[in-house]
């Protein structure tokens, strides 16, 4: 039996431009809350960009503001890239490591702001050249019984072997799929400096990765969890759930 949806639409329309405070519709607007349909994030630049919220499948009564990189409008992408470029930036990476999936969208955009010719991309597709030995199994909160592997072609294996990486995706969430991605490049000698993200939601992830590698994520942004009221929603007290991401 599907939930019944409260304060949710479709997503068609989101990710597509930025606005000013004073553009922002009513019921999606900065304070306390409560926010009807969509949350919205202050970027650094002091623009806005607001996310759809999303119900939990599993307990409808709890929400989250929601990213997905390559459904977005291309100007977007391209300034939320350059954004996370530049928290990267300090740590002057040799190369960019975009994490599937939504990651890919936004690895060439901070290669591209870091001076970089390329980056280097994870994927969750076997070519029939892939060695079993240079992949890591993906655990899932959402799909515990899932069997899938995220992998790096070892053709590129020489680019990350001994250098200093960054790691890029869109958003943490649990920290489930961030994880195996990041021991598949410290297996292969790769240093770590730092993982980039746009969104850190909620702060689940934490506990997923341990304090030495959770003090090395960088986020344009954070959500908090989200709950129902009769109005809309409202941020969550109980913290440390999330989606997996």
């Amino acid at each position: 039996m599907t939930a019944k949806a409260h304060f949710t639409e479709p997503t068609t329309n989101y990710w597509q431009h930025f606005a000013t405070e004073a553009e922002l519709p009513e019921g999606s607007r900065p304070g306390d809350g409560p926010w009807r349909y969509g949350y919205p994030v202050r970027l650094p630049d002091g623009r806005f960009l607001v996310l759809p919220i999303r119900q939990l499948r599993d307990d409808p009564s709890v929400a989250v503001a929601s990213l997905i990189a390559n459904q977005a409008a291309i100007e977007v992408v391209d300034a939320l890239g350059a954004m996370l470029a530049r928290l990267l930036a300090p740590f002057a990476p040799e190369v960019v490591v975009g994490m599937p999936t939504l990651g890919l969208a936004l690895a060439p955009v901070v290669a591209r702001e870091l001076g970089l010719g390329r980056m280097v991309p994870l994927g969750y597709s076997r070519k029939y050249w892939y060695e079993q030995e240079l992949s890591a199994k993906v655990q899932s909160i959402t799909a515990p019984d899932d069997a899938k592997r995220v992998y790096l072609d070892p053709n590129l294996m020489p680019l990350l072997s001994g250098r200093r990486v960054v790691l890029v995706d869109d958003a943490i969430s649990s920290g489930a799929t961030v994880d195996a991605p990041w021991r598949l490049v410290e297996s292969v000698d790769a240093e770590v400096l730092a993982c980039g993200v746009v969104m850190r939601q909620s702060d689940r992830w934490v506990a997923t990765l341990g304090p030495e590698r959770a003090a090395k994520v960088v986020g344009v942004f954070d959500t908090p969890m989200l709950a129902a009221v009769e109005t809309g929603w409202v941020r969550r007290v109980k913290s440390g759930d999330a989606l997996t991401g």
